[in-house]
């Protein structure tokens, strides 16, 4: 099987909606452009101006619903127009406190009244990442497609809230990559860690309701709940759906 790069994928409000692309440009030491660039600061949040764990913000971990929105960015970054199956669509401004209470009325039919209330929509200068630093997940196809056999039901790559998504490895070979470099297209990467994955996972993309126990199948297959890698830009370019990869 050629290996190709089959889904680019961004989710410019962490928690909130998800866009594929064709292409990108990608740049050293950076996340992925627009990638996690918000996310929705809870009321409990402890915010300290940069980068903090993802415990502060609302996501489909803690709501499942959500992981059904998706997305689409205007070119120019000023709007961005979010859509869920049980509220419609809504364009709005991320960067605009005025417009906040319009993004607030939209989403509380989804958000349960016993957890801690979105409080405001916040950027640090860095994608909002739930890696310290700032990553470029990648995913496997292949890896995917045998956890589907193994749990007997279609997994979408929605599910796993990834950026870079390969095909043509061997399934699970990406956890052995880490400290290896990878070449995507004109692009180099290096692979940091693997991902543990959380909650979000169980709820199917298209409804929002919890209908795979993603977890318990990667516990009994391999003694963790590890899927794919975080990596990061070490040589920067374009990246476009097709090109070929390989671990250098």
């Amino acid at each position: 099987m050629t290996a190709r790069l089959t889904h680019i994928v961004r989710h410019p409000i962490k928690g909130h909606g998800r866009e594929e692309l064709a292409h990108v440009v990608l740049t050293a030491g950076a996340c992925l452009p627009y990638d996690r660039h918000w996310a929705v600061a809870h009321d409990a949040a402890k915010l300290t101006g940069g980068w903090v764990p993802c415990v502060n913000f609302a996501r489909g971990s803690k709501v499942q619903s959500l992981m059904a929105m998706t997305c689409a960015l205007d070119d120019d970054a000023t709007h961005l127009t979010l859509a869920h199956p049980d509220l419609g669509s809504l364009r709005f401004r991320p960067d605009d406190p005025a417009d906040f209470p319009r993004f607030l009325a939209w989403v509380a039919p989804i958000t349960p009244e016993n957890r801690a209330q979105p409080a405001q929509i916040v950027s640090v200068g860095r994608g909002i990442t739930d890696s310290a630093f700032p990553s470029v997940s990648i995913l496997s196809l292949a890896s995917l497609r045998d956890l589907s056999d193994r749990m007997g039901q279609d997994l979408s790559i929605h599910r796993w809230r990834g950026n870079l998504w390969l095909d043509g490895a061997a399934p699970w070979v990406e956890e052995a990559w880490v400290g290896c470099h990878l070449r995507v297209g004109k692009t180099v990467l290096k692979i940091e860690e693997r991902i543990e994955r959380c909650n979000a996972t169980m709820a199917n993309p298209a409804t929002g309701v919890v209908d795979a126990d993603t977890l318990t199948a990667l516990k009994t297959a391999f003694d963790h709940k590890d899927f794919g890698v975080y990596a990061t830009v070490v040589e920067g370019g374009t990246v476009t759906l097709g090109d070929d990869w390989a671990i250098l």
